[in-house]
């Protein structure tokens, strides 16, 4: 199989650099995932995003499915030749997008019957049906099938989500496993397992362990960021991380903003993802070294400067805030753009900072000067 993981640290819960191996590349970890995900991440061509250097994408199994749909993605070559990216890419298992449809959606042990936000038609997800539709688009990482719930969430409704989430990891499993038996080797694919939990640091300790006896090549830490503190996102994960396997990949997912990504790194976390960059950047919101630059604000009216002057992505070598303020207020596309463009480029900066300072000791430096900048956010 060519793939592989290497955590070049050792220690249970704490940072480590590593090299995650997959059919499309190397990846050097921890790094973050921009988010495409209905096979192109908003505002970016391919050519930008290998510009760029990002190594990995991440792609939707829920849109994909209803749109184009996996089949005829599959006749076509596979999401890799449909989207034309020759490097990673991970597919998430739709579960969020299909749970996140409260009113269109019934949760059972058999799965979600959901209808569709496009045209109202009626779908059922089941952990096989989702392991199925990854392995038509033919990702490089699949993820399984696992149920979602809002936060906070009474105990009883976590312990369900939980046990439901094991048994359908153990199903998608199989499937998975019955697939390569069927086809005489394993697929070039990997599955990671998802845990959950909720914000109960017992039920994500049993989770992890439940999960764990299904021998997946990597983890996630699912159900978090979705409006907790910080510190409880951080409290979650490190109850998580403290029992997962030194070496296979660590995944948190969803998160997560500039300022809190060292966070997650000194926890032991080896790859993120997120739509904040992209997001924020088509509403006119710019990460920089300094904080947010809120764009469309007056004060950048007549300014000279580069989004960033510490930035050296070609959004910042070449255009004024000015005149980015300019394409906002025009409505005009180039400035969804440039402005995705330098905040991908600034969160992957942001992950290559992090592997310098951790090659140096100094992670715990750099955290702490990232929220000291952020805490005094001059928009």
């Amino acid at each position: 199989m060519p793939f592989s993981f290497e955590a070049l640290k050792t220690d249970s819960t704490g940072p480590r650099c590593g090299r995650l191996t997959t059919p499309h590349g190397v990846v050097q970890t921890p790094f973050f995932l921009p988010v495409g995900t209905q096979a192109t991440v908003k505002a970016l061509t391919q050519e930008a995003l290998e510009e760029l250097g990002a190594e990995i994408i991440l792609a939707n199994t829920y849109h994909l499915y209803l749109r184009p749909g996996h089949d005829l993605i599959r006749r076509l070559g596979g999401l890799h030749q449909f989207m034309s990216w020759p490097r990673a890419i991970l597919t998430d298992s739709g579960g969020y997008q299909v749970f996140s449809l409260s009113a269109l959606r019934k949760v059972t042990d058999e799965g979600v019957r959901f209808r569709s936000h496009l045209d109202g038609s009626e779908h059922l997800l089941t952990p096989e049906r989702a392991a199925e539709i990854q392995l038509a688009l033919g990702s490089d990482i699949a993820m399984v099938l696992d149920e979602c719930i809002e936060t906070p969430a009474p105990r009883d409704v976590a312990e369900a989500a939980l046990q439901r989430t094991t048994a359908w990891a153990r199903r998608a499993r199989a499937y998975f496993r019955e697939f390569a038996k069927r086809n005489g080797e394993p697929p070039a694919q990997w599955q990671f397992g998802i845990v959950q939990g909720a914000t109960f640091p017992d039920l994500r300790r049993e989770s992890a362990r439940q999960l764990l006896d299904l021998d997946f090549p990597g983890y996630a830490v699912g159900g978090l960021a979705v409006g907790e503190p910080h510190e409880v996102t951080c409290e979650m994960t490190a109850e998580v991380t403290a029992l997962l396997p030194k070496d296979l990949p660590r995944y948190l997912m969803g998160v997560g903003r500039p300022e809190q990504i060292a966070d997650y790194v000194a926890l032991g976390i080896d790859m993120m993802d997120c739509v904040l960059p992209t997001r924020a950047a088509r509403h006119a919101c710019l990460y920089t070294s300094e904080g947010r630059v809120l764009i469309k604000n007056s004060r950048y009216a007549e300014d000279q400067r580069p989004i960033d002057s510490h930035c050296s992505c070609t959004a910042c070598r070449r255009y004024t805030r000015a005149y980015l303020r300019h394409l906002f207020a025009a409505g005009e596309m180039t400035a969804a753009i440039l402005a995705t463009y330098h905040n991908v480029h600034f969160y992957l900066d942001i992950m290559r900072q992090i592997r310098e300072a951790m090659e140096f000791g100094n992670l715990a430096k750099f955290s702490s000067e990232m929220h000291a900048r952020y805490a005094a956010d001059p928009a």
